[in-house]
């Protein structure tokens, strides 16, 4: 199973104090809108996203389809199946892709602690 680019997505008090201080480890914006609350960050590799008042907890996140610089891969294991193999392993879901949809798509599931996995298919 390809799950695509991964990040981490930080549930921030303040964007603009979070921002300075992952700039100073030298990550640069790569995406989103501080104006909006949000702002996708990268260092090399490494990206992280920044998201005031819009998640409950930091969230791990995957993104089926794309690479690490959120160029469309090729080849890649649609939402929609992952979510398939998961569930057909007993995995729950507190979210689910629609499977009888095609295109961009997203499925949330916790792992054992609780914490939220995010599988968020832009293509």
């Amino acid at each position: 199973m390809k799950l695509g680019a991964f990040s981490l997505s930080l549930a921030v008090k303040d964007i603009e104090a979070s921002l300075a201080f992952y700039e100073k480890l030298g990550f640069k914006p790569f995406g989103g809108d501080v104006a909006n609350k949000w702002v996708i960050l990268k260092n090399g590799e490494h990206i992280i996203g920044l998201f005031q008042g819009m998640l409950d907890k930091n969230t791990l996140t995957f993104n089926p389809g794309w690479d690490q610089d959120a160029q469309q891969l090729g080849e890649f294991t649609d939402v929609r199946e992952i979510q398939r193999q998961l569930k057909a392993q007993g995995v729950a879901f507190t979210a689910e892709a629609d499977e009888t949809t095609t295109g961009p798509a997203y499925a949330i599931l916790l792992d054992p602690d609780g914490n939220p996995v995010f599988l968020d298919q832009h293509v």
